[in-house]
């Protein structure tokens, strides 16, 4: 089978290109779990998040943003001293905020809604033949970023947003040839 040539050799990164990256992706809270950890990439290889994924999800509450919108000094203290996730304090002060910014965003309706609404609520079917021709960023991922910011989140720049956006679906940029192109785009339909 053809794949992507990022998904590399390792069994890891071979699963998650195969069964999640450029899925579309409706859940909230699936939704939020990859905006953060798409924050908490920033700067670093994707690679280096997978291997911790299950230690954020261990450390901050299975992502569940109305624990985490709660947490007090004491819970940052602990999330600074764990070695299993980015210890970053600007990151994880981050990833507070914006629990908080998704429970307000989910006042207004879900926040599914709310992210798909800069795709056009469907999936962008893009034809790359090559990885060199996907860009970092996109109108849409610069409109994303800068509505974002605008309500208060962090770590959200628009190659930020633009990885999260190919993460969970909301583009396909699979390569033409890779086996989960068509996949994705019959299930799109």
């Amino acid at each position: 089978m053809k794949r992507c040539e990022w998904a590399g050799n390792t069994e890891m990164m071979i699963d998650y290109h195969d069964k999640e990256w450029g899925r579309p992706l409706y859940d909230d809270q699936k939704l939020f779990e990859f905006l953060i950890l798409e924050s908490m990439q920033a700067g670093l290889s994707w690679d280096t998040i997978l291997k911790k994924r299950e230690n954020f999800r261990a450390a901050f509450d299975n992502f569940d943003p109305e624990i985490i919108a709660c947490y007090n000094e004491a819970k940052f203290d602990e999330l600074m001293n764990n070695a299993g996730i980015i210890r970053n304090r600007l990151k994880i002060k981050a990833a507070i905020t914006a629990a908080k910014l998704y429970l307000e965003i989910q006042t207004e309706g879900s926040f599914s809604d709310y992210i798909w609404q800069f795709v056009g609520s469907c999936p962008k079917i893009n034809k790359w033949k090559s990885l060199k021709y996907i860009p970092a960023q996109t109108d849409e991922s610069v409109l994303m970023s800068k509505t974002l910011k605008k309500r208060g989140f962090n770590f959200v720049g628009p190659t930020i947003c633009y990885a999260f956006m190919q993460a969970t679906g909301m583009v396909n940029d699979h390569i033409i040839d890779c086996f989960c192109y068509n996949e994705i785009n019959l299930q799109a339909k």
